[in-house]
């Protein structure tokens, strides 16, 4: 074993021991999904932070900038950062008092079990493949760090990633977030720093930044395909549960708000070095192969291997924080929104919080599998935001803002979005922009439902 790699697992351990020791206080459900709904508006906003800094931002956003530079399709971290403005603008503080656990049991509570349960079936897969992408990231970092093929380091973080959520839920992952959030700043930071001196100062790395790669590539493709870009973050992701059952866990409604906007500004400022070493990657390290390793790589040119360890535990701090809140997500859709829906209130509350650990399990090792066979991070992240999305956004917004549509309605949103989004993936049709086709199906679906029910939401109980 390497120091770097035995530093880099001590590191994990600790969070490992620190979730394992909150979990002492996980007494129910409602501890383990939205911790107990106490959360500050400041500790909150700094999950949110973390919780959406992920693999994608570090790896696969800044290896797009280093492979392209900055152009229209740069969508990291600015429309996952406009993502969860939106959120706090529009939805986190209405989502707060309607007192739920996951956006399903709003549907639930307007369109009935049956849109709840399906809605929950088509949102587990969203959840699973961002964990995925989150561990393939994972075993990139222990590959980087050690002399284990990447199948091995690919395990192992699946294993440690698994046994840590499991254990405290959302509450321990509210605790370790601050101390992640902390440590995702320092270490970035300190890749920063280290670049830059190696570029000769500030005002170098600017010019090395600006003149090389931060002007805007000619593109052919048109504006419609950079609305689909754009359309999959922003839309395909503002009802993410991995974000907002951060805003569900604070304690009121402006807390809920400000965790969102505050969150979002984090993500947005803190994401711009991942882009600025990409910018600067080719003046450094020309001819990567692997784009998605160019911040890994500079941290190793540059960093010595106390400060390397740092920025390693940095990037697990931002890939944990994500995992664990996709499989928690996942587990929460199935436990309540599937199996305690059919079960009704016979589960007694300590085989509640066994079943949503045991469910944990299970979304984890798929996750395992969907990363072992992925050929890259952002084909995950993509999938993962654009599956299902259209409908569950549609039904969402109608049942949240109006009383038009039905359960039907609400069937029509979630069966034609997503028939549209696999057909057009799957290149059964040929579509321009596929998440657009498919909100455009989602709101056609839920409209033709509606012609059909009353406008009451009580007739669909």
């Amino acid at each position: 074993m390497t120091g770097l790699l035995f530093g880099i697992l001590v590191y994990v351990l600790a969070q490992v021991a620190i979730g394992v020791w909150v979990a002492r206080r996980v007494k129910s459900e409602d501890d383990y999904f939205v911790a107990g709904r106490r959360l500050s508006p400041l500790v909150a906003a700094i999950s949110v932070t973390a919780t959406w800094f992920g693999a994608e931002t570090c790896m696969s956003g800044a290896g797009e900038v280093y492979g392209n530079g900055i152009t229209r399709f740069t969508v990291e971290p600015f429309a996952y950062g406009a993502c969860i403005l939106v959120a706090g603008l529009f939805l986190a503080a209405p989502l707060w008092r309607r007192g739920i656990t996951t956006t399903a049991d709003l549907l639930r509570e307007r369109y009935g079990v049956g849109v709840e349960r399906l809605a929950a079936v088509l949102l587990v897969p969203t959840s699973v493949l961002w964990a995925a992408a989150q561990i393939r990231a994972f075993g990139h970092v222990l590959e980087a760090s050690s002399d284990l093929d990447f199948e091995t380091c690919l395990a192992i973080g699946a294993g440690i990633t698994i046994l840590y959520t499991s254990m405290g839920g959302l509450l321990a992952d509210v605790v370790t977030d601050v101390v992640q959030g902390a440590a995702l700043l320092l270490g970035l930071g300190v890749v920063l720093v280290g670049v830059v001196m190696a570029l000769g100062g500030p005002s170098e790395a600017w010019s090395a930044a600006y003149a090389e790669r931060a002007h805007v590539v000619p593109d052919a493709r048109t504006w419609l395909d950079v609305l689909e870009k754009w359309s999959i973050p922003v839309l395909g992701s503002v009802l993410a549960q991995e974000m907002l059952s951060r805003c569900l866990a604070a304690r009121s409604a402006g807390a809920a708000r400000f965790a969102a906007l505050g969150g979002g500004s984090a993500y947005l400022l803190i994401g711009m070095i991942p882009v600025f070493l990409g910018l600067v990657g080719p003046s450094l390290m020309p001819g990567l192969e692997d784009h998605e390793q160019i911040v890994s790589a500079l941290a190793r040119e540059h960093l010595s291997p106390f400060f390397y360890v740092l920025f390693a535990g940095a990037l697990i701090s931002a890939i944990l924080s994500t995992v664990d809140s996709a499989l928690l997500v996942a587990s929460a859709f199935l436990t309540r929104n599937v199996i305690l829906s059919i079960a009704g209130e016979r589960a007694t509350p300590r085989t509640r919080l066994l079943l949503a650990r045991a469910t944990v399990v299970g979304a984890g090792f798929v996750a395992w599998y969907l990363a072992l066979r992925a050929d890259d991070i952002y084909e995950l992240v993509e999938e993962a935001s654009g599956f299902g999305s259209a409908g569950m956004l549609v039904a969402v917004l109608f049942g949240l803002f109006t009383r038009i549509g039905g359960k039907w309605a609400a069937y029509g949103a979630l069966i034609s979005g997503l028939v549209v989004w696999m057909a057009a993936k799957r290149e059964l049709v040929e579509l321009p922009a596929p998440y657009l086709s498919s909100l455009a199906a989602a709101l056609l679906g839920y409209l033709i439902g509606a012609l059909f029910v009353s406008r009451d939401p009580r007739t669909v109980q």
